[in-house]
């Protein structure tokens, strides 16, 4: 199997989306799985002991769902077979929880594409097109970490993945401008010498889910709050209040400094867009952990 074969099969992956929603649960099972062939040299998953852990990579990194999460690990698990990647040991039923710990069955890629990923290269490059395909830039790192893969390794120009779209460079520029170049949430604004630091243009629609590069779309946000607000512990209302998720949690001081965010309203400079509500009902349906705190 080539590295064109292997990322046409992965590029084609047939996700299951109810009313459209994300769904990344093929890819994240496909990455957990390529992690465990590096560690191992074998792909092999057993339901058993693989079912809590991809279930909370479904939770963290998938959207919102009221599915409970041993039955949200059970679809990709089984449906996965669709794509002719993946095989189990036992045919049991699409879905189904009770089958797969009853006939203590293990999952496992293709010999073929098993044998494909064990080269370096090809292993990289799978990774980087999988994350690249359901994540944004602030995402992918934590992702590839959770599966057993290195960052560092996979996030490099060398394994670029070609992309039908292009990011506009000046909507970053733009975005900074029009915000004061200083966190839309928290107000932070370092700098060094005439660098902005810290402060990043962030998509309120992630630009990998068709996300324009236009002026409602984008916030200035801290490094903190923009990871914050890609992982959804923070979000934006209808009255562009930000939200705080109800399931974020901190220790420290520092931390619950979070909390104090939850209703502050957002104070553009005047002239400057505000966030579309279309581009904020994504964001809520698709990454924000809701619900939100109370008030």
């Amino acid at each position: 199997m080539s590295k064109a074969d292997v990322m046409a099969c992965l590029s084609s992956l047939r996700q299951h989306q109810h009313r459209g929603q994300r769904s990344p649960h093929k890819p994240l099972l496909v990455l957990l799985a390529l992690g465990q062939l590096t560690t191992t040299d074998s792909s092999a998953l057993d339901w058993s002991t693989t079912a809590d852990r991809l279930a909370e990579l479904i939770r963290d990194y998938g959207p919102p769902s009221t599915a409970g999460p041993t039955q949200r690990a059970a679809y990709p698990f089984t449906r996965l077979r669709s794509d002719k990647i993946w095989t189990l040991n036992h045919d049991v039923p699409m879905d189904r929880v009770q089958p797969l710990a009853t006939n203590r069955v293990v999952g496992q890629l293709t010999p073929a594409l098993e044998d494909a990923l064990r080269d370096p290269d090809i292993a990289a490059a799978a990774a980087r097109l999988l994350v690249d395909a359901e994540f944004p830039p602030t995402i992918a790192p934590d992702v590839l970490m959770a599966v057993g893969l290195d960052p560092d390794t996979i996030l490099t120009t060398a394994h670029q993945t070609d992309k039908p779209r292009q990011r506009r460079r000046s909507w970053t520029v733009a975005i900074l401008t029009a915000w004061n170049r200083q966190c839309a949430f928290c107000g932070f604004d370092g700098q060094l010498g005439a660098a902005t630091v810290g402060v990043e243009a962030a998509h309120i629609r992630w630009f990998t889910f068709d996300g324009p590069d236009d002026p409602d779309n984008g916030l200035a946000l801290c490094s903190l709050h923009h990871k914050l607000f890609d992982h959804g512990a923070l979000g934006l209302d209808n009255d562009l209040r930000i939200t705080v998720s109800s399931n974020f949690t901190s220790r420290t001081d520092t931390g619950q400094s979070v909390y104090g965010l939850h209703r502050r309203p957002l104070r553009p400079r005047p002239g400057t867009t505000p966030p579309a509500a279309t581009h904020i009902h994504w964001h809520t349906r698709e990454v924000f952990k809701g619900p939100a705190l109370t008030s």
